[in-house]
């Protein structure tokens, strides 16, 4: 047996693991001990990836949908031939516009996967480019893009530092933490606390993390009013840090916009009592170092964008962005910020969507659309689709809608592990690797470590089967349609002069000539590919992420946060005229994660669903004595849109008026265990209707959705 060291590609803490291995198969993972990081930690679901990688049920070999409908196994050569015929023929009647990607969150861990993928779509010239980040996290982009100029720079909490933290929409104890990469969050939540600091977690839910600390409840979808609110008393009573308001654009305007939402008035919207929303504003603005952190749960209600642009807002005028303790803004081994802006990547709103109109979000439009980007006649109406790493069905809002506008596709062509409930209606499926058997660098979270850090990992174990990375695929698909690719600047150039350079090359390249590169040998010391593989448990940069760098990364021209462009200012105004809801729906439905799942992908791994794990709607118990619902029961979940049927849960950890469901179960893929565990889609309760999609980001609405319920 061989032991080999890498990190997890599940979630942001990509925590270090070893591999036990014997004969080219996986044997065993274990938390790495010697990783300087996560330190011997890491969650159920990466040691479960032993179960993943061997799975049965795994995709092996290219699959083409017979005239039965079943699928039978062909050659890579037979599948690359028949999906690029058909792309081409498409190409060739309706343009490169007809053709369609849409990604899932995995796509994300790969450091080759979305530089090959965007490479494609732009060398298609296609509009229809969609991720699971609109049901996600690209209202948090676009809020980043209208405060400092561009998507990219997105601040995290300095939890090291801080003596508070206001927590909104996270239970970092269950997801570990998302935009912020702190393998052992638990532990620097506990140590805010024993250093005499404040945890206050905001939520319409008692969490795991709520129960650890403070717990603030809010209304679902009440965050902007409560942040409004704690605005209004900021500057109600000449709280505000001066010298931090002297760095942005637009206090005055804000200042007076805040006038509008004084906590009494916003207490039946925000569900914070006044008194409890003038005791944090105070608390904020007396703290030395505040900060307001939000993620997933404050990202999908009727004002996602505005809710992350105010967190840092809120953040600002506490006197906490930009400084220790604070909401800081992390550094790369690699130039991000520099070849963000050369290459044209780091967009917001430089094109538009057919259908709807919605601003691009990193180049990528709201997923929300697709459907009607399928159905809708016209130039450039999607007429194929290729989906990787994601299950759409499975996850964006109105998936009924959705399964039959993918009926009506030319060509559906998925790259998955699995044959996912998105993968029964495809005309090919591809096998592609699991990350243990690819080589990796985390790219896109390099600049979220708190703690400054690189990592490289080689694969663990070959392919099985005949399994492929998704550039690889990517790569030979174009070889054969004839499409010319390169994304970045150095991707572009050496394609140019007919070298097809592989990512391993370019992350070498781009590592050596970064700030800490060894710039081919001139600096001694420096990074480089074969540094980081001689370092196997990663290397470690610095004790803290850098304070002070934010006017200097400012892309606005004047170097100020902008904390009123119009955007915003029309979003705080449609927020003040927010209409009452709807009647006959009195309960607010939200989503929750799970410690043993990881959206759409993880259910079949057996050694995460023991335990008889149920999927159930969680409801509080003056709720269910109302609804004459008891514990364990059936209940209709009813929404304006459709209805699932579930067991019920009754627990305190909900607030009344509030029902919580996890996403991601309700399976009809080719993955047995997952199938077998039963559940519903809860995005079945969401609207399919583009225009209740939010405006400046196109987030689905998956939280904060009126609800009835009633015996099932």
């Amino acid at each position: 047996m061989a032991q080999a060291f890498t990190y997890c590609r599940i979630c942001e803490p990509l925590c270090g693991l070893e591999a036990t291995v014997e004969g080219g198969e996986l044997i065993r993972l274990r938390p790495d001990r010697e990783h300087p990081l996560s330190k011997g930690f890491a969650c159920p679901k990466g040691i479960a990836m032993t179960e993943i990688q061997n799975d049965p049920d795994r995709v092996l070999h290219p699959m083409r949908r017979r005239a039965d409908g079943e699928f039978e196994r062909v050659s890579w050569d037979e599948a690359l031939a028949g999906i690029a015929a058909r792309l081409n023929r498409i190409r060739a009647e309706h343009g490169g516009g007809a053709i369609g990607w849409y990604f899932g969150n995995p796509a994300s861990f790969s450091y080759s996967h979305p530089l090959w993928m965007s490479a494609f779509m732009g060398a298609l010239g296609s509009r229809h480019f969609y991720s699971a980040g609109s049901q996600d996290v690209n209202n948090r982009f676009a809020a980043s893009a209208l405060l400092y100029g561009s998507p990219l720079l997105v601040p995290i909490p300095d939890l090291k530092r801080t003596d508070l933290l206001v927590m909104l929409g996270a239970n970092p104890l269950v997801s570990h933490g998302s935009l912020v990469t702190a393998p052992r969050i638990k532990e620097d939540l506990a140590a805010i606390v024993r250093r005499g600091g404040r945890v206050v977690v905001v939520d319409p839910r008692r969490t795991e993390t709520a129960k650890a600390f403070e717990h603030l409840p809010v209304a679902p979808d009440g965050d902007a009013w409560l942040l409004m609110s704690v605005l209004h008393v900021i500057f109600a009573e000449g709280l505000e840090d001066r010298a931090a308001c002297g760095r942005a654009r637009g206090v005055e305007r804000l200042r007076e916009a805040a006038k509008d939402f004084p906590p009494e008035e916003t207490a039946v919207r925000s569900g914070v009592a006044a008194t409890d929303v003038r005791a944090l504003a105070r608390a904020l603005a007396a703290s030395e170092r505040p900060v307001v952190y939000g993620r997933t749960g404050t990202c999908l209600g009727r004002h996602g964008t505005l809710t992350a642009f105010l967190i840092d807002v809120v953040t600002l005028v506490a006197g906490g962005l930009d400084r220790v303790g604070g909401a800081i803004f992390g550094s790369s081994p690699i130039r991000v910020d520099e070849i963000a802006k050369r290459s044209g990547i780091a967009t917001y709103g430089t094109t538009r969507s057919r259908v709807g109109g919605y601003p691009d979000v990193l180049g990528t439009f709201p997923a929300g659309v697709m459907a009607e980007e399928i159905r809708t006649p016209g130039p450039e109406r999607m007429r194929a689709l290729i989906v990787s790493a994601g299950n759409p069905l499975n996850s964006v809002p109105g998936s009924a809608a959705l399964g039959e506008a993918l009926d009506e596709l030319d060509l559906l062509v998925c790259i998955d592990l699995y044959v996912s409930d998105t993968g029964r209606k495809a005309d090919y499926v591809l096998p592609a690797t699991t990350f243990l058997e690819r080589e990796d660098l985390p790219l896109p979270f390099l600049q979220n470590h708190l703690t400054p850090y690189v990592t490289w990992t080689e694969a663990v174990v070959p392919p099985r089967g005949e399994a492929r990375q998704e550039w690889e695929i990517i790569d030979a698909l174009a070889r054969r349609m004839r499409l010319p690719l390169g994304s970045v600047g150095v991707q572009r150039v050496l394609y140019r002069m007919g070298v097809r350079p592989s990512p391993r090359t370019m992350v070498d390249a781009l590592l050596r000539t970064g700030p800490h590169g060894d710039w081919y040998g001139l600096r001694r010391g420096g990074l480089s590919l074969r540094k980081l593989r001689a370092n196997p448990h990663g290397i470690v940069l610095g004790e803290h992420q850098r304070t002070g760098t934010l006017r200097r990364r400012i892309l606005h021209k004047d170097k100020k946060v902008h904390v009123a462009p119009p955007e915003i200012v029309a979003e705080i105004e449609r927020l003040a005229s927010a209409p009452a809801p709807p009647e006959g729906y009195p309960l607010r439905l939200i989503g929750m994660r799970e410690l043993r799942s990881h959206n759409s992908w993880m259910h079949n791994a057996p050694g995460l669903m023991r335990g008889k794990r149920a999927h159930s709607a969680r409801i509080n118990p003056k709720d269910a004595a109302e609804h004459g619902l008891q514990d364990g029961a059936s209940c209709r979940v009813t929404s304006e849109h459709g209805s699932v049927v579930l067991p019920v849960k009754v627990t305190d950890e909900m607030t009344p008026g509030t029902i919580a469901v996890p996403h991601g179960w309700g399976h009809d893929g080719g993955w047995q265990v997952a199938n077998a565990a039963g559940g519903a889609n809860v995005n079945l309760l969401a609207s399919p209707d583009p225009a209740d999609l939010e405006p400046l980001a196109g987030m689905a609405r998956l939280n904060g959705v009126p609800v009835k319920i009633s015996p099932g």
